[in-house]
């Protein structure tokens, strides 16, 4: 992703957040230490218990490691820019910066969708469930995320990186983005823009979608078991999923639907980006009864082996 010949900007100014920026520093550093604690604590627990080696929890897993990437992708240069007097980013590390946002984000709505499909396989299939999704078929399921990011947001990337940037390089926000880095060109966006209007679609709305069926499916499906004690087990092992993907489509949509240029899409974009990252490894945690036993007996092993 070259600078095009015609282009003369060769850096670009992150104008972030002008007002209260050393406390902004501390709360975003704090989230950031928050979500990179949380989601590896869970990743580590995960993989020395063995309780939780299930397909289910191999997929949080890889979703806490994506998270982990994706908070990475803006928020160290957020950091440096709200201490510090210089606010450039070159023009390769702004595209770089674009393009490994996307592509983390991309796949967090595809694994959000593969999560539910393991859901629904579960409570589908019971019986079947154990051989079906076998080693060989998580793994694929979880690479698939990451194949579609990579291959669908390098082609917008690169016709925006195209762009004549060659009057003012002030990017109104704290990341390089698709809509600031359009609204900033002075050549002709609309490729651009097209370009990643479609792709929004197959990247957001396509697993969107997915993940709205297989849970009318699992509502239905849930509806004919007669015990109440079976629907709840069935309910509860799909409520934190639900709960971190509306959260995750609600911000991303609020961002996204919100009209470009306002003056309050910085800070949208920080509750997409900050906020809602950090909450996630809490939902996960305290609302999943296995998680908070294999912790309490974690803890009760800590303890009693520090007592020897």
């Amino acid at each position: 992703m070259e600078n095009s010949n015609s282009s003369v900007v060769s850096e670009f100014i992150l104008l972030a957040f002008q007002n209260l920026q050393i406390l902004l520093f501390i709360i975003v550093l704090l989230t950031y230490i928050i979500c990179i604690c949380g989601n590896t604590f869970i990743i580590v627990l995960v993989k020395v218990d063995m309780s939780l080696h299930t397909p289910m929890y191999f997929f949080i897993c890889v979703f806490s490691f994506l998270e982990i990437m994706f908070l990475s992708a803006p928020i160290p240069k957020l950091l440096v820019n709200l201490i510090t007097a210089n606010k450039k980013i070159s023009f390769s590390g702004c595209f770089t910066q674009l393009y490994f946002f996307n592509v983390f984000g991309v796949a967090e709505c595809y694994l959000l969708a593969v999560m539910v499909f393991d859901r629904h396989l579960a409570i589908n299939k019971p019986l079947q469930y154990p051989s079906i999704m076998n080693n060989t078929c998580c793994v694929s399921l979880a690479s698939i995320p990451w194949l579609i990011g990579f291959v669908v947001v390098l082609y917008p990337a690169i016709i925006t990186s195209r762009l004549d940037f060659c009057a003012s390089n002030e990017l109104n926000h704290f990341f390089c983005d698709w809509g600031p880095l359009q609204r900033l060109s002075c050549s002709d966006p609309s490729l651009s823009i097209l370009s990643t209007s479609s792709t929004a679609v197959f990247d957001v709305v396509v697993p969107f979608l997915l993940i709205i069926g297989f849970y009318v499916h699992i509502i239905v499906m849930v509806s004919k078991i007669k015990s109440d004690g079976g629907k709840q087990k069935a309910f509860s092992t799909c409520s934190s999923h639900i709960i971190v993907a509306s959260l995750f489509y609600g911000t991303a949509i609020i961002v996204y639907v919100n009209p470009q240029g306002s003056k309050h899409e910085r800070f949208l974009a920080l509750m997409y980006t900050v906020v809602t990252p950090t909450i996630n490894p809490f939902i996960y945690t305290f609302r999943n009864r296995d998680v908070k036993e294999v912790f309490k007996k974690t803890v009760r092993r800590l303890i009693t082996s520090s007592q020897v």
